[in-house]
């Protein structure tokens, strides 16, 4: 297993990962599958600065994704981006997420950025446990703001100073 950077060639594998999430669980709060020319064009949209992972198995199969975006586009929030990461079902709880996060979190420290925060629907121990791993504390929640599958939704921030 290796990570790299993402190219516009993974878009597939990162939508049927990210897909399997929406359709199967709670961990996205959007409805429907994200077409795939959709999260090509995010990737596209994506600069240097905020970077676009995949870690590949030794098939060359993507194993999971992570990646940064702006917080908050006003100035006063320039160093400080919200992370996003999925891991195929199939490949959970082997190393993935740690693997893609302990190289993205390196190269947002290169860049210069302070502070890294995710969002996370609840109840996600596994998730919890990743991003308390990267040194992340849960800093807010919000019950019940989402909805999916017919049922409420809580949702907490995870925070990090870099």
């Amino acid at each position: 297993m290796h990570v790299r950077h993402a190219t516009i060639f993974d878009a597939e594998a990162v939508s049927a990962i990210y897909n399997h999430a929406i359709e199967h669980t709670d961990a996205s709060l959007w409805y429907d599958p994200r077409p795939v020319s959709e999260m090509r064009g995010e990737m596209e949209e994506a600069s240097d600065a905020y970077p676009w992972l995949v870690a590949e198995d030794t098939e060359g199969d993507v194993a999971g994704w992570a990646m940064v975006k702006p917080w908050n586009k006003r100035d006063g929030y320039r160093h400080t981006v919200e992370t996003t990461i999925y891991i195929h079902h199939e490949n959970r709880s082997k190393g993935v997420g740690r693997m893609l996060y302990d190289e993205l979190f390196r190269l947002i420290r290169e860049q210069g950025y302070k502070h890294v925060i995710a969002g996370i629907s609840l109840p996600n121990p596994a998730s919890e446990r990743l991003h308390e791993a990267m040194g992340m504390a849960r800093v807010a929640f919000f019950p019940g703001i989402g909805e999916k599958f017919g049922k409420s939704v809580d949702v907490g921030y995870w925070q990090v100073v870099l």
